[in-house]
């Protein structure tokens, strides 16, 4: 008899506003399945983003069917895990833990959910140059979704020099030499001034969020030849989304890689065949926004080509 009950839960710094337990809980109501998620706060417990071993421990022994990962710990959770699956172990950082026969095994589905959410929103978007702000956990799986779509070249830059290059580094162990460079925030002029040549820019740190508002940037360089992506979802309308399309940017807000990776780790947990179209009509009604745009037939078939997980 297949499974009908699951509990899953959120790790992570700061994680009360998440739509994630929404998102999975409607999706699982909808398919007659009783779902509970819980947020596990390290803020609130008062621990350290190091304790996030500990954390999935006690979740697997009291039963926890698995658990999303988000900031500071999906870099820090890989030592504590068993196994990784091929993504999270080229990545380098988890976003989905699955407990099966008393191992925890790692997954990444921030790559596959920004790869679905890039393809549904901005199909016809160039690639050739393409320079991304932010080189943690999120950054790691964006600019593989990236390169994976077809970027020909993409510049990570991050005020951590060494993340950055290790970034970079990684990157063109997976795709190819001269596919990746690091660079840091002083260069950001030059990287995306009207002159230069680059195609869009990915936005992939905490700026912008309920917790961080404002821009990660002067708003002079932002310009109608560029494209903006952006990862954070809370609020879906960030200070850089609202600056850029005022510019005549075409832009992306964090809403479907949020979408599509709560539906491939509702996948996961559960063996059920999520909904992507009632999730983000879900997530445009929780997040206080308009009706999610029905989705083209094209753009739908071009998201489930680009979800590997």
């Amino acid at each position: 008899m297949a499974k009908d009950s699951f509990l899953v839960g959120l790790i992570g710094s700061g994680i009360g506003p998440s739509l994630s337990p929404a998102l999975h809980e409607r999706e699982a109501d909808r398919q007659g399945l009783r779902y509970l998620y819980r947020l596990i706060d390290i803020d609130t417990l008062g621990v350290e983003a190091h304790a996030v071993g500990d954390l999935v421990r006690a979740a697997r022994d009291l039963g926890f069917d698995g658990l999303n990962i988000t900031h500071p710990c999906k870099q820090l959770v890989i030592e504590h895990l068993d196994g990784l699956d091929p993504q999270a172990e080229a990545l380098g950082a988890v976003n989905t833990v699955v407990f099966e026969d008393g191992s925890a095994v790692g997954h990444n589905t921030d790559v596959t959910g920004f790869a679905a959410s890039f393809a549904r929103g901005l199909p016809d978007a160039p690639l050739d140059r393409v320079v991304q702000l932010g080189a943690g956990g999120a950054g790691a799986a964006v600019a593989h979704a990236i390169l994976t779509l077809g970027a020909g070249q993409v510049t990570v830059v991050d005020a951590l020099p060494d993340r950055a290059a290790d970034l970079a580094a990684s990157l063109n162990r997976h795709f190819g030499e001269g596919r990746a460079t690091a660079a840091t925030p002083d260069r950001l002029p030059a990287l995306i001034g009207r002159s230069d040549g680059v195609d869009g820019l990915v936005h992939a740190t905490p700026t912008g969020m309920a917790a961080h508002p404002g821009l990660p940037f002067p708003a002079e360089l932002l310009h109608p030849g560029l494209w903006v992506a952006e990862v954070v979802y809370r609020p879906l309308e960030t200070e850089l989304l609202r600056t850029a399309r005022a510019v005549g940017c075409a832009t992306l807000d964090g809403g479907g890689m949020a979408v599509f990776q709560a539906a491939d780790a509702f996948r996961l947990f559960t063996g059920r065949e999520p909904d992507t179209a009632r999730m983000l009509a879900d997530i445009a009604e929780l997040a206080g926004a308009l009706p999610a745009p029905k989705q083209p037939e094209t753009a739908a078939a071009g998201s489930d080509r680009c979800r590997k997980q």
